[in-house]
Protein backbone atom coordinates (compact mmCIF):
# COMPACT_ATOMS: atom_id res chain seq x y z
CA UNK A 1 0.00 0.00 0.00
CA UNK A 2 1.50 3.60 -1.10
CA UNK A 3 0.58 6.46 1.30
CA UNK A 4 -0.08 10.02 -0.54
CA UNK A 5 2.59 12.56 0.23
CA UNK A 6 0.88 14.16 2.76
CA UNK A 7 -0.03 10.91 4.97
CA UNK A 8 4.17 10.12 4.69
CA UNK A 9 5.53 13.32 5.51
CA UNK A 10 2.54 13.15 9.00
CA UNK A 11 4.15 10.08 9.78
CA UNK A 12 8.09 11.82 9.19
CA UNK A 13 6.28 14.69 11.40
CA UNK A 14 5.14 12.55 14.11
CA UNK A 15 8.50 10.48 13.96
CA UNK A 16 10.43 13.82 15.01
CA UNK A 17 11.84 14.87 11.42
CA UNK A 18 11.79 18.56 10.69
CA UNK A 19 9.10 18.73 7.57
CA UNK A 20 7.95 22.10 6.68
CA UNK A 21 5.11 23.28 6.93
CA UNK A 22 2.15 22.55 4.32
CA UNK A 23 -1.94 21.32 4.08
CA UNK A 24 -3.64 19.17 2.00
CA UNK A 25 -6.97 20.59 0.28
CA UNK A 26 -9.50 19.35 -2.09
CA UNK A 27 -10.78 22.65 -4.00
CA UNK A 28 -9.06 25.83 -5.14
CA UNK A 29 -10.11 27.60 -2.84
CA UNK A 30 -8.94 25.29 0.23
CA UNK A 31 -5.54 26.05 -1.51
CA UNK A 32 -6.02 30.18 -1.44
CA UNK A 33 -6.74 29.64 2.14
CA UNK A 34 -3.80 27.63 2.96
CA UNK A 35 -1.83 29.35 0.62
CA UNK A 36 -2.26 32.77 2.33
CA UNK A 37 -1.58 31.22 5.91
CA UNK A 38 1.69 30.12 4.38
CA UNK A 39 2.77 33.44 3.07
CA UNK A 40 1.56 33.57 -0.54
CA UNK A 41 4.49 32.02 -2.54
CA UNK A 42 3.75 28.28 -2.52
CA UNK A 43 4.30 24.68 -4.57
CA UNK A 44 1.06 22.93 -5.25
CA UNK A 45 1.40 19.38 -5.71
CA UNK A 46 -0.97 16.77 -7.13
CA UNK A 47 -1.50 14.12 -4.49
CA UNK A 48 -1.42 10.32 -6.48
CA UNK A 49 0.23 7.54 -6.35
CA UNK A 50 2.09 7.52 -10.08
CA UNK A 51 5.45 8.85 -10.40
CA UNK A 52 6.42 11.83 -12.78
CA UNK A 53 3.91 13.88 -11.28
CA UNK A 54 5.86 17.19 -12.23
CA UNK A 55 5.99 16.62 -16.13
CA UNK A 56 2.82 15.50 -15.92
CA UNK A 57 1.89 19.42 -14.78
CA UNK A 58 0.73 17.93 -11.18
CA UNK A 59 3.50 20.37 -9.47
CA UNK A 60 3.31 24.03 -9.72
CA UNK A 61 5.14 26.79 -7.98
CA UNK A 62 2.60 29.86 -7.11
CA UNK A 63 4.26 33.55 -6.38
CA UNK A 64 0.38 34.36 -4.93
CA UNK A 65 -2.35 32.95 -2.64
CA UNK A 66 -4.51 34.16 -6.08
CA UNK A 67 -2.30 32.08 -8.37
CA UNK A 68 -1.83 29.06 -5.82
CA UNK A 69 -5.98 28.91 -6.90
CA UNK A 70 -5.87 29.23 -10.23
CA UNK A 71 -2.80 26.73 -10.86
CA UNK A 72 -4.99 24.27 -7.86
CA UNK A 73 -8.07 24.61 -10.69
CA UNK A 74 -6.10 23.11 -13.29
CA UNK A 75 -4.11 20.65 -11.53
CA UNK A 76 -7.31 19.11 -9.41
CA UNK A 77 -9.08 16.65 -11.52
CA UNK A 78 -6.39 16.43 -14.22
CA UNK A 79 -5.23 12.61 -15.28
CA UNK A 80 -1.91 11.69 -14.54
CA UNK A 81 -0.78 7.67 -15.86
CA UNK A 82 -4.99 7.33 -15.35
CA UNK A 83 -5.47 8.33 -12.25
CA UNK A 84 -7.80 11.81 -11.54
CA UNK A 85 -6.17 13.96 -8.77
CA UNK A 86 -8.32 14.51 -6.30
CA UNK A 87 -6.41 16.51 -3.59
CA UNK A 88 -2.90 18.59 -3.63
CA UNK A 89 -0.24 19.27 -1.55
CA UNK A 90 0.21 23.38 -0.49
CA UNK A 91 3.59 23.68 1.17
CA UNK A 92 5.41 26.86 1.46
CA UNK A 93 8.83 27.35 -1.71
CA UNK A 94 12.08 26.36 0.42
CA UNK A 95 15.46 28.07 -0.19
CA UNK A 96 18.15 25.16 -1.06
CA UNK A 97 21.47 25.09 -0.65
CA UNK A 98 21.84 21.34 -1.25
CA UNK A 99 19.72 18.15 -2.67
CA UNK A 100 20.43 14.80 -1.51
CA UNK A 101 18.76 11.00 -0.65
CA UNK A 102 18.16 8.87 1.41
CA UNK A 103 15.89 6.10 1.90
CA UNK A 104 15.13 2.27 3.44
CA UNK A 105 14.25 -0.32 1.64
CA UNK A 106 13.53 -4.30 2.64
CA UNK A 107 16.10 -6.23 0.85
CA UNK A 108 14.66 -9.45 0.19
CA UNK A 109 17.99 -10.24 -1.44
CA UNK A 110 20.00 -10.41 1.97
CA UNK A 111 16.34 -10.42 3.79
CA UNK A 112 17.21 -7.12 6.06
CA UNK A 113 16.38 -3.41 5.69
CA UNK A 114 18.87 -1.63 3.70
CA UNK A 115 19.43 1.98 3.90
CA UNK A 116 20.76 3.72 0.92
CA UNK A 117 21.95 7.63 0.77
CA UNK A 118 23.05 9.64 -2.27
CA UNK A 119 24.69 13.44 -2.26
CA UNK A 120 22.52 12.86 -5.58
CA UNK A 121 19.37 14.58 -4.56
CA UNK A 122 16.31 15.53 -6.29
CA UNK A 123 16.26 12.98 -8.65
CA UNK A 124 15.42 9.30 -9.24
CA UNK A 125 17.33 7.01 -7.23
CA UNK A 126 17.14 4.98 -10.55
CA UNK A 127 18.20 7.31 -12.46
CA UNK A 128 21.71 7.86 -9.94
CA UNK A 129 22.08 4.01 -10.04
CA UNK A 130 22.62 4.22 -14.24
CA UNK A 131 24.43 7.23 -14.30
CA UNK A 132 26.60 7.21 -11.35
CA UNK A 133 26.41 4.39 -9.28
CA UNK A 134 29.41 5.35 -7.35
CA UNK A 135 27.16 8.05 -5.72
CA UNK A 136 24.92 5.35 -3.96
CA UNK A 137 26.48 4.22 -0.63
CA UNK A 138 24.00 1.74 1.27
CA UNK A 139 24.24 0.25 5.37
CA UNK A 140 22.47 -3.44 6.08
CA UNK A 141 20.44 -2.97 9.18
CA UNK A 142 20.34 -5.89 11.61
CA UNK A 143 16.54 -5.70 12.77
CA UNK A 144 17.44 -6.62 16.62
CA UNK A 145 18.93 -3.51 16.75
CA UNK A 146 17.95 -0.54 14.63
CA UNK A 147 20.18 1.92 12.95
CA UNK A 148 23.08 2.29 15.33
CA UNK A 149 24.32 6.04 16.09
CA UNK A 150 27.47 5.15 14.45
CA UNK A 151 26.28 3.52 11.34
CA UNK A 152 23.75 6.56 11.29
CA UNK A 153 26.61 8.96 11.40
CA UNK A 154 28.67 7.10 8.89
CA UNK A 155 25.87 7.39 6.35
CA UNK A 156 25.34 10.99 6.94
CA UNK A 157 29.49 11.58 6.65
CA UNK A 158 28.77 10.29 3.15
CA UNK A 159 26.28 13.38 2.89
CA UNK A 160 27.74 15.95 4.10
CA UNK A 161 31.42 17.06 5.62
CA UNK A 162 30.00 19.19 7.81
CA UNK A 163 30.20 17.89 11.12
CA UNK A 164 27.01 20.13 12.48
CA UNK A 165 24.98 19.09 9.65
CA UNK A 166 25.85 15.21 9.29
CA UNK A 167 24.72 15.18 12.91
CA UNK A 168 21.47 16.59 12.13
CA UNK A 169 21.37 13.60 8.81
CA UNK A 170 22.42 11.26 11.37
CA UNK A 171 19.29 12.14 13.75
CA UNK A 172 16.78 12.10 10.72
CA UNK A 173 18.11 8.38 9.27
CA UNK A 174 17.54 7.03 12.55
CA UNK A 175 14.17 8.69 12.86
CA UNK A 176 13.19 7.73 9.68
CA UNK A 177 13.95 3.82 10.15
CA UNK A 178 11.83 4.20 13.53
CA UNK A 179 8.96 5.33 11.02
CA UNK A 180 9.67 2.77 8.76
CA UNK A 181 8.94 0.35 11.28
CA UNK A 182 5.83 1.40 13.00
CA UNK A 183 4.65 1.97 9.91
CA UNK A 184 5.65 -1.83 8.75
CA UNK A 185 7.02 -0.33 5.33
CA UNK A 186 8.34 -1.69 2.67
CA UNK A 187 9.92 1.59 1.98
CA UNK A 188 10.81 4.96 3.03
CA UNK A 189 12.92 7.46 1.46
CA UNK A 190 13.09 11.49 1.53
CA UNK A 191 13.81 12.89 -1.73
CA UNK A 192 15.38 15.26 -1.43
CA UNK A 193 16.67 15.96 2.04
CA UNK A 194 17.69 19.51 1.79
CA UNK A 195 19.97 21.76 3.48
CA UNK A 196 18.83 25.52 3.51
CA UNK A 197 21.29 28.60 3.65
CA UNK A 198 21.36 28.57 7.70
CA UNK A 199 22.59 24.77 7.80
CA UNK A 200 19.79 23.19 8.57
CA UNK A 201 18.60 19.75 7.47
CA UNK A 202 14.79 19.46 6.53
CA UNK A 203 13.08 16.63 4.86
CA UNK A 204 11.34 18.21 1.82
CA UNK A 205 9.27 14.99 0.44
CA UNK A 206 8.07 12.28 1.57
CA UNK A 207 7.66 8.94 0.02
CA UNK A 208 5.94 5.52 2.18
CA UNK A 209 5.28 1.87 0.81
CA UNK A 210 3.65 -0.21 3.43
CA UNK A 211 3.63 -4.16 3.29
CA UNK A 212 -0.24 -5.42 3.12
CA UNK A 213 0.79 -8.19 5.45
CA UNK A 214 1.34 -5.84 7.93
CA UNK A 215 -2.07 -4.14 7.43
CA UNK A 216 -4.25 -6.47 9.75
CA UNK A 217 -2.19 -5.69 13.11
CA UNK A 218 -1.76 -1.63 12.04
CA UNK A 219 -5.23 -0.57 11.93
CA UNK A 220 -4.29 3.14 11.81
CA UNK A 221 -2.12 2.13 8.82
CA UNK A 222 -4.96 0.42 7.09
CA UNK A 223 -7.18 3.49 7.28
CA UNK A 224 -4.94 5.67 5.07
CA UNK A 225 -5.39 3.56 2.26
CA UNK A 226 -6.92 5.88 -0.68
CA UNK A 227 -9.00 3.64 -3.02
CA UNK A 228 -9.79 6.13 -5.23
CA UNK A 229 -6.11 6.79 -5.77
CA UNK A 230 -5.37 3.12 -7.06
CA UNK A 231 -5.91 1.02 -10.07
CA UNK A 232 -9.96 -0.14 -9.64
CA UNK A 233 -9.33 -3.40 -10.89
CA UNK A 234 -6.62 -4.08 -8.51
CA UNK A 235 -9.00 -2.60 -5.33
CA UNK A 236 -12.00 -4.74 -7.27
CA UNK A 237 -9.41 -7.82 -6.99
CA UNK A 238 -8.32 -7.27 -3.28
CA UNK A 239 -12.02 -6.93 -2.19
CA UNK A 240 -12.55 -10.39 -3.86
CA UNK A 241 -9.96 -11.55 -2.26
CA UNK A 242 -7.72 -12.44 -5.71
CA UNK A 243 -3.88 -11.46 -6.15
CA UNK A 244 -4.22 -9.58 -8.90
CA UNK A 245 -0.87 -7.19 -10.61
CA UNK A 246 -1.65 -5.75 -14.19
CA UNK A 247 1.33 -6.04 -16.69
CA UNK A 248 1.88 -5.20 -20.30
CA UNK A 249 1.23 -7.92 -22.18
CA UNK A 250 -1.68 -9.24 -23.79
CA UNK A 251 -2.37 -12.97 -22.45
CA UNK A 252 -4.75 -12.65 -19.50
CA UNK A 253 -3.75 -15.07 -17.01
CA UNK A 254 -5.77 -16.92 -14.03
CA UNK A 255 -4.25 -19.14 -12.28
CA UNK A 256 -4.32 -20.85 -8.62
CA UNK A 257 -1.40 -20.50 -6.05
CA UNK A 258 1.62 -17.92 -6.42
CA UNK A 259 4.20 -20.50 -7.77
CA UNK A 260 2.01 -21.90 -11.07
CA UNK A 261 1.27 -18.33 -11.75
CA UNK A 262 4.72 -17.38 -11.76
CA UNK A 263 5.86 -20.53 -13.62
CA UNK A 264 3.08 -19.30 -16.12
CA UNK A 265 3.95 -16.21 -16.87
CA UNK A 266 7.43 -17.39 -17.56
CA UNK A 267 6.35 -19.96 -19.69
CA UNK A 268 3.79 -17.50 -22.06
CA UNK A 269 7.69 -15.82 -22.21
CA UNK A 270 9.33 -18.61 -23.27
CA UNK A 271 7.13 -19.34 -26.14
CA UNK A 272 6.61 -15.81 -27.79
CA UNK A 273 3.98 -14.09 -25.42
CA UNK A 274 3.60 -11.65 -23.04
CA UNK A 275 1.98 -11.76 -19.91
CA UNK A 276 -0.99 -9.23 -18.98
CA UNK A 277 -1.44 -9.93 -15.49
CA UNK A 278 -0.61 -12.01 -12.35
CA UNK A 279 -3.84 -13.29 -11.05
CA UNK A 280 -4.06 -15.78 -8.42
CA UNK A 281 -7.31 -16.75 -7.62
CA UNK A 282 -5.74 -18.62 -4.14
CA UNK A 283 -6.95 -21.94 -2.80
CA UNK A 284 -10.77 -21.18 -2.92
CA UNK A 285 -13.57 -23.51 -4.59
CA UNK A 286 -15.55 -20.28 -4.75
CA UNK A 287 -17.30 -20.25 -8.05
CA UNK A 288 -17.64 -16.71 -8.16
CA UNK A 289 -14.20 -16.09 -7.51
CA UNK A 290 -14.14 -17.04 -11.04
CA UNK A 291 -16.23 -14.80 -11.91
CA UNK A 292 -15.06 -11.76 -10.51
CA UNK A 293 -11.18 -12.90 -11.92
CA UNK A 294 -12.89 -12.91 -15.52
CA UNK A 295 -14.46 -9.63 -14.85
CA UNK A 296 -11.22 -7.70 -13.98
CA UNK A 297 -9.26 -9.34 -16.60
CA UNK A 298 -11.50 -8.45 -19.34
CA UNK A 299 -11.92 -5.11 -18.72
CA UNK A 300 -7.90 -4.82 -19.51
CA UNK A 301 -8.43 -3.38 -23.57
CA UNK A 302 -4.79 -5.01 -24.39
CA UNK A 303 -5.87 -8.67 -23.21
CA UNK A 304 -6.18 -10.81 -26.72
CA UNK A 305 -6.79 -13.67 -24.97
CA UNK A 306 -7.45 -15.33 -21.26
CA UNK A 307 -5.70 -18.82 -20.23
CA UNK A 308 -6.81 -20.61 -17.37
CA UNK A 309 -4.19 -23.16 -15.32
CA UNK A 310 -5.89 -24.71 -12.60
CA UNK A 311 -4.40 -27.28 -10.94
CA UNK A 312 -6.80 -28.71 -8.56
CA UNK A 313 -5.82 -29.72 -4.93
CA UNK A 314 -7.33 -27.76 -2.51
CA UNK A 315 -8.97 -25.60 -5.48
CA UNK A 316 -11.73 -27.98 -7.50
CA UNK A 317 -11.32 -27.83 -11.02
CA UNK A 318 -15.17 -28.66 -11.15
CA UNK A 319 -15.85 -25.29 -9.09
CA UNK A 320 -13.71 -23.38 -11.26
CA UNK A 321 -15.14 -25.09 -14.50
CA UNK A 322 -18.81 -23.68 -12.85
CA UNK A 323 -17.45 -20.42 -12.80
CA UNK A 324 -16.57 -19.83 -16.45
CA UNK A 325 -19.75 -21.13 -17.08
CA UNK A 326 -21.43 -18.40 -14.94
CA UNK A 327 -19.21 -15.94 -15.88
CA UNK A 328 -19.88 -16.37 -20.34
CA UNK A 329 -23.47 -16.55 -19.14
CA UNK A 330 -23.69 -13.05 -16.99
CA UNK A 331 -21.50 -11.54 -20.08
CA UNK A 332 -19.73 -11.98 -22.92
CA UNK A 333 -16.18 -12.66 -22.95
CA UNK A 334 -14.76 -10.73 -25.93
CA UNK A 335 -11.72 -12.51 -26.24
CA UNK A 336 -11.01 -16.19 -26.90
CA UNK A 337 -10.25 -18.63 -23.84
CA UNK A 338 -8.08 -21.65 -23.22
CA UNK A 339 -8.22 -23.78 -20.46
CA UNK A 340 -5.98 -26.27 -18.85
CA UNK A 341 -7.83 -27.74 -16.05
CA UNK A 342 -6.11 -31.21 -14.45
CA UNK A 343 -6.22 -32.47 -10.69
CA UNK A 344 -9.53 -32.37 -8.11
CA UNK A 345 -12.59 -33.53 -10.03
CA UNK A 346 -10.91 -32.94 -13.66
CA UNK A 347 -13.72 -34.99 -15.08
CA UNK A 348 -16.56 -33.66 -13.49
CA UNK A 349 -15.06 -30.27 -14.84
CA UNK A 350 -14.46 -31.47 -18.67
CA UNK A 351 -17.90 -32.73 -18.42
CA UNK A 352 -19.59 -29.31 -16.79
CA UNK A 353 -17.47 -27.33 -19.87
CA UNK A 354 -18.28 -29.62 -23.07
CA UNK A 355 -22.13 -29.66 -21.64
CA UNK A 356 -21.54 -25.85 -22.58
CA UNK A 357 -19.71 -25.86 -25.47
CA UNK A 358 -16.53 -25.66 -24.12
CA UNK A 359 -13.10 -27.89 -23.72
CA UNK A 360 -10.16 -27.91 -21.45
CA UNK A 361 -6.81 -29.05 -22.22
CA UNK A 362 -4.26 -31.17 -19.25
CA UNK A 363 -1.30 -30.40 -20.50
CA UNK A 364 0.26 -27.04 -19.47
CA UNK A 365 3.02 -26.25 -22.26
CA UNK A 366 0.18 -27.19 -25.09
CA UNK A 367 -2.37 -24.36 -23.22
CA UNK A 368 0.38 -21.54 -23.23
CA UNK A 369 0.80 -22.31 -26.84
CA UNK A 370 -2.27 -21.91 -27.79
CA UNK A 371 -3.07 -18.84 -26.29
CA UNK A 372 0.10 -17.41 -26.87
CA UNK A 373 -1.03 -18.45 -31.05
CA UNK A 374 -4.35 -17.16 -30.41
CA UNK A 375 -3.03 -13.87 -29.52
CA UNK A 376 -0.49 -13.86 -32.54
CA UNK A 377 -3.15 -14.35 -35.03
CA UNK A 378 -4.00 -17.95 -34.87
CA UNK A 379 -6.55 -20.17 -33.19
CA UNK A 380 -6.87 -22.43 -30.23
CA UNK A 381 -6.50 -25.92 -31.69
Amino acid sequence: MNLHEYQARELLRKAGIPVPDGDVAATPAEVRTIAERLGGKVVVKAQVHAGGRGKAGGVKLATTPQEAEALAGKILGMQIKGLTVEKVLVVPTADIASEAYVGVIVDRSVHAPVFMVSPAGGIDIEEVAAKTPEKIFKQRVDVRYGLLPHQALGLAFKLYDDAARARQAADILQKLYAAFVAAGGSLAEINPLITTPDGKVVALDAKISVDDNELDRKPEIAALRDTSAEVPAEVQAREANLTYIKLDGNVGCIVNGAGLAMATMDLVKYYGGDPANFLDIGGSSNPEKVVTALKIITADSNVKAILFNIFGGITRCDDVANGIVAASKQFKVPVPMVIRLTGTNEQKAVEILNANGMKALTDMDEAVKQAVAVVKGGKAA
